[in-house]
């Protein structure tokens, strides 16, 4: 569960409580939706409730199956959060029986198709920090503009794993077993937690890699790494934290199609322009694996989920649509 950071800064001293106040999510939709077709697209507005707990009440108080909501992404919560919901546009008379304090249907459109996970564009988030002295101020401001310019790596939260960090382990005893949760939304979402936790490990070692490049001389890469020093010496003059390796799957960014990276140098100056970027593995079924290097440590984080695969962005940049 442990995660690698790319920042070396010293501790920041601040007080923080998760909460609704503190803590505010807005969802932004990978697309425009279409105001026509068969899908009802809720802009809902939640709070201290999460994603699953959402549909579990949608579910209950409509009569609805849970798996005909739809939904792009789990938010927090313990926060103030807004997002998309999908349902059958022919259930629309129903959501007169929505009564719940902490759920307001903001708006609703329709669109062609159901909203399905990964149909986000981002999040845009307000965090409020409590006893923030002038030094802790500035070196939070040191963070953000690092942030801003460089990225961060593009790793699933801690809420993913459940409550006692436990919903992987619950995964993987299924796996295991080859048994199945009778609930179908649950079973399908241990075992995303599941593929959430391997992809944290493999971008967790990939992060080690690139501080290792950052750290050394081109001999001591080529040795800790096992690489010939040629490859080392292209690693060291590539300019961005995260260092691709020859036979990454990249994507073009921010959505596009995959490609294996074969001239890292190259590539690497496409993703410093923003173009693409690397990707990490959700394994599953029918999905693209990485070759080459890239494979030699993508293939240490592989496990037999029973689920369709997919790639995630390893690294995400970070944009500020207010401007301020």
């Amino acid at each position: 569960m442990d995660r690698l950071y790319y920042l070396n800064h010293s501790p920041i001293e601040i007080y923080f409580k998760k909460n609704s106040d503190n803590f505010v999510v807005h969802e932004i939709p990978l697309y425009e939706f279409s105001g026509e077709g068969e899908h009802l697209v809720l802009h809902v507005r939640k709070k201290d409730l999460a994603t699953v707990d959402l549909l579990q009440i949608l579910s209950d108080q409509l009569g609805i199956k849970k798996r005909d909501i739809g939904y792009a992404g789990l938010k927090d919560k313990e926060a103030l959060s807004t997002q998309y919901i999908s349902i059958n546009a022919k259930d629309e008379h129903l959501l007169s029986k929505l009564n719940h304090p902490n759920i307001k249907i903001l708006s609703t459109t329709r669109h062609n198709n159901k909203i399905k996970v990964g149909h986000l564009k981002g999040n845009k988030f307000f965090i409020r920090f409590k006893k923030v002295n002038e030094v802790n101020a500035k070196k939070l401001e040191n963070v953000f503009k690092t942030i801003v310019e460089c990225g961060i790596p593009n790793y699933f939260g801690y809420q993913r794993f459940g409550k006692d960090k436990a919903n992987f382990e619950k995964a993987k005893e299924l796996i295991n077993s080859k048994k199945k949760v009778s609930n179908k939304f649950e079973h399908e979402f241990l075992l995303n937690a599941y593929q959430s936790h391997l992809f944290n490990l493999w971008l967790s070692k990939r992060i080690e890699i690139s501080k290792i490049v950052e750290s050394f001389s081109v001999s001591e890469i080529s040795n800790f790494l096992n690489i010939n020093v040629e490859l080392a010496k292209k690693l060291k003059s590539t300019k961005t934290f995260f260092k691709m390796l020859p036979g990454d799957v990249a994507n073009h960014y921010p959505y596009g199609r995959f490609f294996v990276v074969n001239d890292i140098e190259s590539e690497s100056e496409r993703f410093l322009n923003r173009q693409l970027c690397p990707t990490g593995l959700l394994c599953g079924k029918k999905v693209m694996h990485s070759v080459d290097i890239a494979w030699s440590y993508e293939k240490d984080f592989i496990e037999n989920v029973p689920l369709y695969g997919h790639r995630r962005y390893a690294w995400v940049f970070l944009e500020n649509s207010d401007n301020k």
